[in-house]
C-alpha cells in the first residue's frame, strides 16, 4: 500500500477515487507517564513518554486507515493528513485521513 500526503504518484496515473478513508485511535496518558512529564516541565526538555505515545498513536492510526483503504481494493491512499483533538483531560484522539484510489503505472 503507497501512502503519500500529495495528490499524485510519480510514474502512475489515478484510475479511480474509491473515496476519504480514515483510521483513528485515542489515546490516554499513564498516571506514571504523568510523573515523568511533571519532573521534565521542572528541569525542561523534551518529555518523551508524551512523543513516544503519540508516535505510536500516528503509527496505528495510519495502519488503521490503510487497511480501510485496502478493504476497498485500493493500491494507495493519497492526500494523507494527521489530526490530534483533546477529547477530555489526559486522552487525545490522533486520526489519519486520505483519499483512496487504484492506480496504473505510467509507461
Amino acid at each position: 500500500m503507497i501512502v503519500v500526503n500529495t495528490e499524485f504518484i510519480v510514474g502512475y496515473e489515478i484510475v479511480e477515487m474509491l473515496g476519504l478513508v480514515r483510521g483513528n485511535t485515542v489515546r490516554s496518558r499513564h498516571w506514571g507517564k504523568n510523573i515523568m512529564a511533571g519532573v521534565t516541565q521542572i528541569v525542561g526538555g523534551e518529555v518523551i513518554p508524551y512523543t513516544e505515545m503519540l508516535s505510536q498513536a500516528r503509527d496505528e492510526a495510519l495502519g488503521r486507515m490503510a487497511a480501510e483503504a485496502q478493504a476497498l481494493g485500493a493500491d494507495a491512499v493519497i492526500n494523507t493528513r494527521f489530526a490530534i483533538a483533546a477529547i477530555m483531560d489526559h486522552s487525545a484522539e490522533v486520526i489519519a485521513y486520505g483519499t483512496a484510489v487504484r492506480l496504473r503505472p505510467v509507461s
